[in-house]
C-alpha cells in the first residue's frame, strides 16, 4: 500500500550574520521530517507561499498535515494588541499557516498541530491565545524547560473519550518549549489534555474532520519514546484511511 504524504509546514529563518544577514531561509526541523518517516508518512515540507493558488494545490497534493512551532502568532489575528512580553512575529507566516488550515477543512485532510501550531488551529477556529505565561493566574510549571530537548519535563493529564487517551492513557510526561497558551478555546473544539496549573495542552476537534493539537514537543521525544510515536502513527492512520476513501 502506498504510504501516505505528510506535508510539514516550513518556517521562514531569518539570518542575523554570516555572508547573508537578512537572508531568509526556508527551514523546518529535522525532527518533524524523523517522526513522520518513523510512523509510516512520507514527509514533505511545504514552505510559506503567498499566492493562494499555489498554496491551494500545496494541500491538496497531500494526504495530511503537521503544523509545526515557531514564532509568537500576531495578536491582531484574535482581535487584541501587543502586549509587553510579546515576541518576534512574522504576519506573513500567520497569514499561509491560517490559509493552510482553512483549506485542511475544505479538503478534509487530517491536521495535527504542535506548539504554535495548536496555538494557531485555536485561533484560526475563533479562540484567543495568552501572550505569555506571566499574564495567566495560577501558572507556576516551569513550561519552557532548560534542559534537553527530548527530555520529560512535567505531567499532562488527558481527558476520556479523546484520541489522545486511546493512545497515550489518562496522564503522561512530557517536555515543554512555550511562553504562550490557550486563554479561550475554540468554539467547536475539545480540551483533551491539561497541565496540573491548568495551562491548557492539547484540543480536539468536535466536528468530523481530524484535527488535534498538541502543545508540547513529541517529535523530539519520537526517538526515546513510543508513546510520542504513537501521535504521529495516529495521524499516518488517518492520513491513510482519508487517502483511501478520496
Amino acid at each position: 500500500m502506498t504510504k501516505p504524504l505528510i506535508g510539514i509546514l516550513g518556517s521562514l529563518f531569518i539570518m542575523e550574520g554570516g555572508m547573508f544577514p537578512g537572508l531568509e531561509r526556508a527551514y523546518v526541523n529535522n525532527d518533524y521530517v524523523e517522526a513522520v518517516e518513523k510512523a509510516g508518512g512520507v514527509p514533505t515540507i511545504i514552505p510559506v507561499v503567498f499566492d493562494e493558488n499555489v498554496i491551494e494545490n500545496q494541500i491538496k497534493n497531500v494526504d495530511g498535515i503537521v503544523l509545526s512551532g515557531g514564532y509568537d502568532i500576531n495578536p491582531q489575528c484574535y482581535g487584541e494588541e501587543p502586549h509587553q512580553k510579546l515576541e518576534f512575529i512574522f504576519p506573513q507566516i500567520d497569514e499561509h499557516h491560517l490559509k493552510v488550515i482553512e483549506l485542511c477543512k475544505k479538503f478534509n485532510k487530517p491536521l495535527l498541530g504542535i506548539c504554535r501550531g495548536m496555538q494557531i488551529i485555536n485561533v484560526a477556529y475563533g479562540g484567543t491565545l495568552y501572550q505569555d505565561l506571566s499574564y495567566v493566574d495560577g501558572c507556576y510549571i516551569k513550561h519552557m524547560q532548560s534542559s534537553k530537548r527530548n527530555v520529560s519535563g512535567h505531567n499532562v493529564e488527558i481527558m476520556k473519550d479523546s484520541y489522545l487517551y486511546n493512545i497515550l492513557g489518562s496522564k503522561i510526561i512530557t517536555n515543554s518549549f512555550h511562553h504562550q497558551c490557550i486563554k479561550k478555546i475554540a468554539p467547536n473544539f475539545n480540551v483533551t489534555a491539561i497541565a496540573k496549573d491548568g495551562i491548557i495542552e492539547a484540543i480536539e476537534s468536535k466536528e468530523d474532520n481530524f484535527i488535534l493539537g498538541i502543545q508540547w514537543h513529541p517529535e523530539m521525544m519520537v526517538p526515546n519514546s513510543e508513546e510520542m510515536l504513537n501521535i504521529f502513527k495516529l495521524l499516518t492512520n488517518v492520513a491513510s484511511k482519508e487517502k483511501i476513501h478520496n
